[in-house]
């Protein structure tokens, strides 16, 4: 039996695999900032659902959570950063209050539980963190730079945490999904910057649009967290795994679309030493 631990737990994502994960007889600490939302999981599954408040911006308060799991249950197994949200603007519209919020919430807090846990890891021998981040973590694309930086910021200290923590047989993995049926994109959680007109052309479609694709998206959560637990049990885990198809078209046109650029620079990048 494992020890979930996992933020933004109420809704999403962070709800899919916390009910995954329940199912499959582990026991889950479920972090939201309204844990009573949580009040129906913690009913279904008596004993091992313990929700708990946490804003993953609370430093202080991230330190409490970790101390409280491992005191109630001896060990966290699993962490998963879940908790965010999404941002469209262009780069010259994004404001520095609202990319150093963003970067709160997807970079310093995962860093900051991600800190938290490791030394009870290490202590086991064993352990995992699940990085929740996006299609938009592995490339990015006009309108969504701001939440694009935060992901690049948290995917670019997931890879070196990995080469670390191997030796104690803690496993990363960094999860980049497409467009799920989450609230991602509902009214209430999709964060927009002041528009400029100059940017309709190129950020415009992406304002109406991403908010019109709620409830709409082809990915299912469910089936995200079966394949996240999937990549977790297997032998060898990969260190990014893309979920969904339209987040496995981008990411290899990504690829292939480097591969090229590379080609066609290469004897210039190789042309500058002494």
């Amino acid at each position: 039996m494992k020890v979930w631990l996992i933020t933004g737990a109420s809704s999403g994502f962070g709800r899919a695999i916390a009910e995954a994960a329940l199912e499959a007889g582990d026991t889950v600490v479920a972090a939201a900032r309204r844990p009573e939302a949580l009040d129906d999981l913690v009913a279904a599954y008596p004993g091992r659902v313990n929700a708990v408040r946490l804003d993953v911006t609370d430093q202080a308060r991230i330190s409490a959570v970790v101390a409280e799991a491992v005191l109630w249950h001896g060990r966290i197994d699993v962490l998963v950063n879940n908790a965010g949200r999404g941002l469209v603007g262009a780069v010259e519209e994004t404001g520095d209050r609202e990319l150093r919020d963003l970067m709160d919430l997807h970079f310093f807090g995962p860093a900051a539980l991600t800190r938290a846990v490791l030394p009870h890891m290490r202590r086991q021998g064993s352990g995992a963190v699940v990085q929740m981040s996006s299609m938009g973590g592995r490339f990015s694309f006009a309108g969504v730079g701001g939440y694009s930086a935060t992901k690049f910021a948290l995917e670019g200290l997931s890879e070196a945490l990995a080469a670390e923590v191997a030796p104690f047989g803690i496993k990363v993995l960094v999860v980049e999904p497409g467009a799920f049926r989450t609230a991602f994109a509902g009214e209430r959680a999709l964060l927009q910057s002041a528009a400029l007109p100059e940017y309709e052309a190129s950020v415009g479609p992406l304002r109406s649009d991403l908010p019109g694709s709620d409830g709409k998206q082809p990915g299912d959560p469910a089936k995200a967290a079966a394949a996240i637990i999937r990549a977790l049990d297997a032998a060898e885990t990969p260190l990014r795994l893309p979920l969904g198809n339209d987040a496995a078209d981008a990411v290899a046109a990504s690829l292939e679309g480097a591969r090229a650029e590379f080609a066609a620079w290469e004897d210039v990048a190789r042309g500058t030493d002494f």
